[in-house]
């Protein structure tokens, strides 16, 4: 028991230890230590079996840590599996080519929203990549696609608090409930600049075989490059078409769903 409790409390510590870099920072030996609340030689460590197994790799001239390519591989290895990845990353890709903006798909975990995949067109590029990052769920175009599988309570008990990140963040749940509304009714939702200034999308959601809204689509960029002032309705309308090639791909009969929720079908 206590050579099981020991190995326990290692990988734990592994686990703190690797989080520590998901800002994704390079970091001192001292900072880690100081970020999992451990002495400096039990992280040192720590750090250099993990850097035995490529986890983790440090700079030979700065000798700052970063994540290593062992974690690439098994990343690569777990999106590949997840069957929402593997049915929207050419759906997207070929999305974001077209309107030359960025295109997102992402599930929910817990109360925040994952990105499994996105792509860069032309006129949205980015200097980092979102899969893997997670963002609130009431604050983004893909956040109230998901929250459309919930309803007012389970909302109200799942996010108890709305975090306000800008000016135009709806922070009350009265809000909330009408803007989830909104989106079950016209089968898309907007966000401009409610997690950030500049920024705007329209997003869809993605079925299951059940009818479950179990993910969602977006396009996205800055505020110029989308207009929506003028192109709500055909980015709103190219959104659906592409979640609806997604839900398709999982199994779902698009047509009956629009049949019975009175949408048009797309």
């Amino acid at each position: 028991m206590a050579v099981e409790q020991g190995t326990n409390q290692s990988v734990e510590r592994a686990a703190a230890v690797l989080a520590t870099f998901l800002d994704g920072q390079p970091q001192r030996v001292s900072d880690v230590a100081n970020s999992v609340g451990l002495g400096q030689s039990t992280t040192s460590r720590l750090l250099a079996t993990l850097e035995s197994i490529e986890y983790v790799e440090r700079d030979p001239v700065s000798n700052l840590y970063r994540l290593g390519p062992a974690l690439i591989t098994l990343a690569g290895v777990a999106i590949n599996q997840h069957p929402v990845h593997r049915a929207a990353r050419q759906v997207a890709q070929n999305l974001a080519a077209s309107l030359e903006l960025g295109v997102n798909v992402a599930v929910r975990r817990d109360d925040a929203l994952f990105y499994l995949c996105n792509f860069e067109g032309a006129k949205a590029p980015k200097s980092y990549v979102l899969m893997g990052r997670r963002n609130p769920l009431h604050a983004t175009g893909l956040g109230k696609c998901l929250l459309t599988a919930l309803d007012g309570e389970t909302r109200r008990a799942l996010l108890p608090e709305l975090k306000q990140f800008t000016a135009h963040t709806f922070c009350r749940h009265d809000e909330l409930d009408e803007i989830v509304a909104e989106v079950r009714r016209r089968g898309y939702a907007t966000e401009v600049e409610e997690l950030a200034l500049g920024r705007a999308c329209v997003a869809a959601p993605i079925f299951d075989q059940t009818g479950a809204v179990v993910a969602a689509l977006s396009v996205s960029g800055p505020l110029s490059a989308l207009d929506l002032p003028n192109r709500e309705t055909e980015l709103g309308r190219r959104a659906i078409e592409a979640a609806d090639e997604v839900s398709i791909a999982l199994g779902f009969d698009v047509s009956l769903a629009h049949q019975a929720s009175g949408a048009p079908i797309t």
